[in-house]
């Protein structure tokens, strides 16, 4: 039998709902507009700005930005052809690195004042600091929340669950 969500988490959900399709859109848009990227662009941007050398793997890439590594293979083209970033193969290793170049870093960096005023706008300027407080711890029980369904099979094209660990089981010892 279908569990129906009752009023209250039918208003909720419809207001996370909202959120998640608003808020890239907006933030999608102005990025377009002020700096000729998509947030999708900004964000692997960024990513790679924090790391040393300002590369990462790809695999770790895919996996920080919460993305497929075939849909960031395919940004990664884009990014290459107007010189933001390239790929450099990983010695001793399979795989590859992403790497920033000076222009994309520039790029970035050019970006990012009208980004933060964006964010603050859409977001932080309406919220007091208990309520970032509360809405990091949210977002965190969320994204758990999340990952647990997932790894259950719950919004996955396959419908399957993740495989078993092959981990040994914790020992206690008195």
């Amino acid at each position: 039998m279908t569990e129906w969500l009752n009023p209250t988490e039918q208003r909720a959900w419809r207001a996370l709902v909202a959120l998640t399709t608003r808020l890239p859109a907006a933030m999608d848009t102005q990025l377009q507009r002020d700096a000729g990227m998509t947030h999708f662009e900004y964000f692997l941007m960024t990513l790679l700005s924090e790391q040393p050398g300002h590369r990462l793997q790809l695999s770790e890439l895919a996996s920080s930005a919460n993305a497929s590594l075939s849909r960031l293979s395919h940004v990664i083209t884009k990014m290459e052809r107007v010189g933001w970033a390239r790929r450099e193969a990983v010695r001793g290793r399979r795989g590859a690195s992403a790497v920033l170049t000076d222009a994309g870093y520039h790029r970035w960096d050019q970006a990012t004042p009208a980004y933060l005023e964006a964010v603050r706008g859409l977001v932080f300027d309406g919220i007091d600091d208990r309520q970032v407080d509360q809405l990091l711890s949210l977002c965190t029980t969320l994204v758990t929340q999340l990952d647990t369904g997932l790894a259950h099979g719950i919004g996955r094209a396959d419908g399957l669950p993740d495989p078993p660990t092959s981990e040994p089981a914790a020992s206690s010892s008195n």
